[in-house]
């Protein structure tokens, strides 16, 4: 079994990539094999190119890399933080850049008005967010843009029916104990994706 984790954040002291780090070895740890990638450490170009807008293949060793490794992955796991209610600009930019057709899903060209074709059927979808809003307030007032986002937007739309995401919050105020209780819950994530 293949495992792809996708980190974007800048500074590498983060929760974030504690989270990274943590999914990684738990996959290891559960003889599975992956591929784990720090957007900004790796220098990734978030910025669709004009080749890219339809279905032709990427000149980008880099996006062809993030691709295969994708469609080889059975379970796909995100991690970022909240940046007004948005995913930093890179991790965007590899979602317009990596779940495109005719990769993530297509269209029949022949059928107008055909919302398109599914092509990550049978895959497992997990995002680790973490975030500096309280939930009355993220639900109340911002109705939790990142949820709908990934679940039903980017997941929903290229056919991937089983998917999770758990925010972290209040990420600016934990403390060693709550953070170490929130990574053995990103473990337990990891081990349940497995099963599914």
């Amino acid at each position: 079994m293949n495992a792809s984790i996708i980190l974007a954040h800048p500074y590498e002291k983060s929760f974030n990539h504690a989270i990274f780090h943590t999914a990684e070895k738990t996959f290891k740890n559960l003889n599975v094999n992956v591929y784990a990638h720090d957007l900004y450490k790796e220098g990734f170009n978030p910025v669709l190119t004009t080749k890219e807008l339809g279905k032709e293949k990427t000149d980008d060793d880099l996006v062809k890399q993030y691709v295969d490794e994708m469609l080889q992955s059975r379970i796909l796991v995100f991690v970022h933080p909240n940046w007004w209610g948005q995913p930093p600009a890179i991790m965007k930019g590899y979602i317009d850049r990596i779940f495109r057709p005719p990769y993530a899903y297509d269209y029949d060209e022949s059928n107008e008005g055909n919302s398109g074709i599914p092509k990550l059927t049978g895959k497992v979808g997990i995002v680790f967010n973490t975030g500096n809003t309280k939930a009355k307030r993220e639900e109340e007032v911002f109705h939790d843009p990142l949820e709908n986002e990934w679940i039903q937007c980017v997941f929903g739309f290229c056919g991937i029916e089983k998917s999770y995401r758990r925010l972290f919050r209040v990420i600016a105020n934990s403390n060693d104990i709550q953070r170490k209780e929130w990574l053995r819950e990103v473990e337990e994530v990891i081990r349940r994706s497995i099963e599914d």
